[in-house]
């Protein structure tokens, strides 16, 4: 059902919650959810020991000029994609922005590609979770802690989205607690009350502050282009949100203090702990031992840092293992629904669970065993993983495409943007930032490889998935003959919901009840 709702300036068709033919999926998760989720949902083994890859690569303030320029470049990524996800929220997010306000055949070309990179990182979290179990124990092999966990995974992905919010909710609580635990530990052994000695920024001084000048800050955009991704979550779950109105712009705002706080921090501290040139750092094969966090409890003294770390690093992949199954099944389940991929991965049951595609996914997540095979399996699965290197910058590129888009379409049809229930700042500076700032680093992230003596393998890996995200588009374009979508012709209504009472009442709320909105 179609309803009108004149605005001041223009009239707004919108369509009603209570026409759900459109979108199979269950719109239960709460603003809670989607607060915790966007602070604390992608806080993973990756930032727990990929920080500690980072400082290696560049030194303390190299790694925290890539992680602050990446950070600002996802600080306007999210800015356009909060924009729209706030007045249009679907669960195709992106991918089915890109099909309105651009052509099919990139929301086909960056579906797929956004399918991979979530698929990739949740075979890596199966292997992280085998790997950090078996600190504690060897007597189970690695390959049965895999099967284990994957069938924990699917039976936990099949309940429901409500189930998975609550479960995100509590986990990102206990991982926000205990990075800002570990740098209180990190401030006082820092100078001296824990360990007894005063380092300071003895660090910073010798080894230095860079490891490699420019080329080592190049190699680290790549890792924290992997650590970051995943802030873009916030518009998938906007399609199953109750509220998206409030709880997206807050999520989206509260990006930018992520960033400064959790990411920047565990750099900071990290840089004044270790050295760069701490062999730990790299030499070690244990996920819990090349953690730099572990590394500086360690040698403060605290012994049981490694069984802290290691708990905290349990915690993180199950929230991110939880979120990858998540974010990937809602991104095949569209795809399947527009006849992108197979119409059966569309397919949900009565509590709005994609359970085909949730299947699909979980199973090609089964190239984390082949890790495990003899000879140079081992190197073949991280051949395979390294290839969704560069995806994050090219789904970046396309959300701040589609923004453009967006913005040219409400101004071909008169859309006066007043009437939008969040607006990004700085547009349209912003959204074309973000979108040059991301085209550069798809290219810029892989230029060591280039440098004598070159290496075709590395070269392959860093570039290989721009002709495959070219082949997808042009393929599908010339199969599909499709055309770029004019501003005058977009859908820019389809999806877009009405003020429900709960929204309407939001003025109207006591302190006390919207503190206890957000806990409970």
């Amino acid at each position: 059902m179609i309803e009108l709702h004149e605005t001041q300036s223009t009239i707004l068709p919108t369509i009603s919650d209570n026409d759900k033919s459109h979108e199979k999926l269950k719109r239960e998760l709460k603003s809670r959810h989607i607060t915790m989720i966007a602070i604390g949902g992608i806080i993973g083994p990756g930032l727990l020991v990929g920080s500690g890859t980072a400082l290696a690569y560049a030194g303390p303030a190299g790694a925290l000029i890539a992680f602050a320029a990446t950070g600002i470049i996802v600080f306007f990524v999210m800015q356009s994609l909060g924009e729209i996800s706030t007045a249009i929220p679907v669960s195709g997010a992106f991918t089915d922005f890109a099909d309105r306000f651009c052509d099919p055949a990139l929301s086909f070309a960056v579906g797929w590609i956004y399918w991979y990179l979530w698929i990739t990182v949740l075979a890596n979290e199966y292997n992280a979770i085998s790997v950090v179990i078996m600190y504690w124990t060897q007597v189970v092999p690695q390959w049965a802690w895999i099967i284990l966990w994957w069938f924990i995974f699917l039976a936990l992905s099949l309940v429901g989205v409500l189930v998975y919010g609550e479960i995100e909710f509590w986990l990102s609580l206990m991982k926000i607690l205990a990075i800002l635990a570990y740098f209180i530990l990190a401030i006082l052994i820092d100078v001296g009350v824990i360990g007894g000695t005063y380092i300071g920024t003895r660090y910073w001084q010798n080894p230095g502050s860079f490891a490699d000048g420019i080329n080592g800050i190049a190699q680290v955009f790549v890792v924290a282009g992997t650590l970051y991704a995943g802030v873009e979550m916030v518009a998938v779950t906007a399609g199953e949100c109750q509220n998206p109105r409030r709880a997206v712009p807050r999520a989206i705002k509260q990006v930018f203090w992520r960033i400064v706080i959790f990411y920047l921090g565990t750099i900071f501290f990290i840089g004044l702990l270790i050295p760069y040139n701490s062999p730990r750092l790299l030499s070690a094969q244990s996920k819990t031992a090349a953690s730099p966090l572990t590394i500086s409890l360690q040698d403060a003294g605290i012994r049981t840092a490694a069984h802290i770390i290691n708990g905290l690093i349990v915690l993180s992949v199950v929230s991110a293992g939880m979120s990858s199954i998540y974010v990937t099944s809602r991104t095949i389940c569209y795809l399947g629904k527009t006849g992108r991929a197979p119409k059966f991965l569309g397919i949900t049951n009565n509590n709005g669970v994609p359970w085909p595609a949730i299947f699909f996914c979980n199973l090609f997540a089964c190239i984390c065993f082949i890790s495990q095979g003899p000879g140079g399996a081992g190197t073949a699965y991280t051949y395979l993983i390294n290839l969704s290197g560069v995806s994050t910058f090219i789904v970046w590129a396309v959300i701040c495409l589609t923004h453009i888009q967006f913005r040219r379409g409400l101004k071909a049809q008169g859309v006066n943007i007043n009437d939008l229930p969040f607006r990004a700042m700085w547009y349209p500076y912003g959204a074309y930032f973000g979108f040059a700032a991301n085209v550069f680093l798809i290219f810029f992230q892989g230029y060591t490889t280039v440098l004598p003596p070159f290496n075709i393998i590395s070269f392959t890996i860093s570039y290989i998935l721009i002709p495959v995200f070219l082949i997808l588009f042009f393929g599908y374009k010339f199969w599909k003959k499709t055309r770029w979508v004019q501003p005058s012709q977009m859908d820019i209504w389809s999806g877009r919901r009405v003020v429900n009472e709960e929204e309407n009442n939001t003025k109207n709320q006591t302190i006390w009840s919207r503190i206890k909105a957000i806990i409970i």
